[in-house]
């Protein structure tokens, strides 16, 4: 049978680029890390050795710090739009172009003007990618801890010959959840749409009574899709850390729901995508 190359991309990954702003004695910070993916005519780089048509992994490090240099990096997904369409514009071989962004924070010590400690919570993140003059811009947040010690349920489910899991009514339900959301184009209020998310998602998890995570998942969706009409869809990876009661009783002590072990691996894993009809 005929042997030919398949779908194929390459880029330059992890780019950290530290972005710090002196315009005046108050400084700003900007903590990125960059990957670039390219796409294209490059079948000969693969099947010959021909390297005419590559642009070098080094030359996309090279631009991905010099953008950072001659354009702003916030907010990241104006950042990674300019990336990927100079890629596709400017290297004739380049049909399409991604660009993936991560934004680690910082927070100002004390109110200094120039001291900082990095913050380490959830981290903001983008991937923009770039076909022609199509744009398709994916915006998102990883590690978002989120935890209620109550108002969570799990029972009725399914059970065969080698399930030991016992129904709960009452019970902690904690994720570090990855959310991601595709936006309709590629104007948009990005700081304030994400920050906006950000809430509706932690305050539709706080307020839902959980029979399930993934309720709780769709529920967190449906209520940001209500209020963005500018998001297409918005899609999670939730893993379920558990919280296991600890048995005291060998110490003659009562653990009415108290004190738990917090478990890091197995881990159920939930998935689940939220769209529009």
């Amino acid at each position: 049978m005929p042997i030919r190359l398949g779908a194929n991309r390459y880029g330059k990954a992890e780019n950290r680029v530290v972005r710090i702003h002196r315009d005046t004695a108050r400084h700003e910070i900007t903590d990125l890390n960059v990957s670039t993916h390219l796409r294209g005519s490059f079948e000969a780089a693969h099947t010959t050795g021909d390297q005419a048509s590559v642009l070098p992994t080094d030359t996309q490090r090279n631009t991905v710090f010099a953008f950072a240099k001659e354009h702003r990096v916030r907010p990241i997904e104006d950042y990674a739009l300019r990336l990927a369409r100079h890629f596709v514009d400017t290297t004739p071989a380049v049909s399409g172009a991604l660009v993936e962004v991560e934004e680690y924070r910082w927070n100002r010590i004390d109110g200094h003007d120039h001291a900082f400690t990095r913050d380490g919570g959830w981290v903001r993140t983008t991937a923009v990618d770039v076909e022609g003059d199509t744009a398709v811009v994916t915006s998102g947040v990883t590690d978002l801890a989120l935890l209620k010690s109550t108002g969570s349920e799990f029972h009725g489910f399914h059970t065969d010959r080698y399930t030991t899991l016992a129904e709960t009514r009452d019970r902690v339900l904690a994720t570090s959840l990855t959310a991601t959301w595709r936006y309709r184009s590629t104007e948009e209020e990005w700081d304030a749409v994400h920050a906006d998310v950000l809430t509706l998602v932690a305050r539709s998890f706080a307020h839902i009574h959980s029979l399930a995570l993934q309720q709780s998942l769709f529920g967190m969706g449906k209520t940001v899709l209500e209020a963005h009409p500018e998001i297409e869809e918005i899609s999670f990876v939730a893993p379920n850390k558990h919280h296991v009661l600890v048995d005291l009783s060998p110490f003659e002590l009562e653990n009415s729901g108290e004190v738990f072990i917090a478990t890091d691996r197995p881990y159920g894993l939930i998935e689940a995508t939220v769209v529009r009809e």
